[in-house]
């Protein structure tokens, strides 16, 4: 069955979801139909990609959370007050998709259209869970294996790239491949004069904070200065303040991680280097980037990097004893979120003894909702606050 990916996202936005979303947006129709002319061949470079680097079953997941959104019979919602048709993993297969470049991508674009750094990321919010489920469609409806579609998307890969508007360079901002740059417009992005140095970093750090502060609440959610809630990949589960400000944290052993200024990895190794700090069953850390397959303890491939971490960790101080423990909010059943929340800690105390440090593991504790602090009709973006895996260090 004939499948043109770059038609079959575009021919969503019709003139009514057009009008919709420039009127939501506070942006003009010309404005919003650049930026979706911009945004929709970004979004589509990016999962093409991702197949790319070999991750296509990564993806595939991403594609069904997607599809099963709902995204695909409610985009107009995105485009309300109530903000109804956003998924709720929309961050996370945004980052997903393009992890810390997405900054730069989404400044760029913003840069190139005009837009708003909020409405930017507010099309992107949109377009790629929308790109990602029509994907997730096809791949049902054919039944189609995960080779089948790196080859579908690798033969659609050039038509793509020539889609993205004259003047707006995509390569460097996305590291595509060799191939990839001979199919994209070659002008460079305008550059930023070196009496603004410090502008690009500011705004890059406000397009991230409009990328969550969207999701979190209708129009936005944000990664920001001020340190605000990241959700969990495919469940809204791992939850922590941060800020996404990369980070060397330098161990005891020479080894040097990547990590984000006030993550787990600079928190927990300022504990441990701290002689003043005390170990106890008061000192939590929460992971940033710990996430789960939708109502399971399955961890996701891209929530092993920050495992390792924590494994490195445990290797350059090997007198540290930690604790796991997995909380929830209170909405649903508190027998089953108990249950879930044991499962998840349990997960991740397996990993962790799978990776050699299992004798620093004393134990893993399920929580349930606890320790919730916020009631059940509270807003998402305060219940996301009690839904989380924490370490507590119980000897160092």
């Amino acid at each position: 069955m004939s499948f043109n990916f770059l038609d079959a996202v575009k021919s969503q936005f019709t003139n009514e979801i057009l009008g919709k979303a420039a009127s939501y947006l506070g942006e003009s129709d010309a404005t919003v139909k650049s930026g979706l002319d911009t945004v929709i061949p970004v979004a589509l470079a990016g999962i093409v990609n991702k197949a790319e680097g070999g991750n296509t079953e990564s993806l595939l997941n991403f594609a069904k959370q997607a599809l099963d959104s709902g995204i695909l019979n409610n985009l107009a919602g995105s485009f309300t007050s109530s903000g109804s048709g956003i998924p709720s993993i929309g961050p996370s297969l945004i980052s997903g998709l393009f992890g810390d470049k997405f900054g730069a991508i989404a400044n760029a674009v913003s840069s190139f259209t005009g837009m708003k750094g909020a409405s930017t990321s507010s099309l992107f919010g949109s377009v790629v869970p929308l790109a990602l489920a029509a994907l997730g469609k096809f791949a049902k409806d054919n039944n189609s294996t995960p080779g089948a579609i790196a080859s579908l998307l690798g033969s659609q890969k050039s038509s793509i790239m020539s889609s993205l508007p004259s003047g707006f360079d995509l390569t460097k901002l996305l590291g595509v491949s060799p191939a990839a740059k001979a199919a994209v417009h070659s002008t460079p992005a305008p550059e930023v004069k070196s009496g603004n140095k410090w502008l690009l970093p500011l705004l890059l750090a406000l397009a991230g904070i409009a990328l969550l502060w969207y999701f979190l609440k209708g129009c936005g959610e944000t990664k920001p200065v001020e340190p605000v809630v990241i959700t969990d990949t495919v469940t809204k589960t791992n939850v922590i303040v941060v800020t996404k400000e990369p980070l060397k944290v330098t161990l005891p052993n020479g080894v040097v991680l990547d990590a984000y200024k006030g993550g787990i990895e600079d928190l927990l190794v300022a504990f441990l280097n701290d002689s003043t700090a005390q170990a106890g069953k008061d000192n939590w850390f929460d992971f940033n980037d710990l996430n789960f397959t939708f109502g399971t303890a399955e961890i996701v491939p891209e929530s092993k990097k920050q495992l390792s971490n924590i494994v490195e960790i445990l290797k350059a101080y090997p007198k540290v004893k930690i604790k796991l423990g997995g909380y929830t909010d209170k909405v649903g059943d508190a027998a089953a979120n108990k249950k879930l929340s044991q499962d998840r800690a349990d997960a991740v105390m397996a990993a962790l003894k799978e990776s050699g440090v299992g004798a620093q593991v004393e134990g893993a504790e399920g929580y349930g909702s606890e320790f919730a602090k916020y009631p059940e009709s509270a807003p998402e973006e305060d219940r996301l606050k009690d839904r989380r895996v924490s370490v507590s260090v119980r000897a160092k």
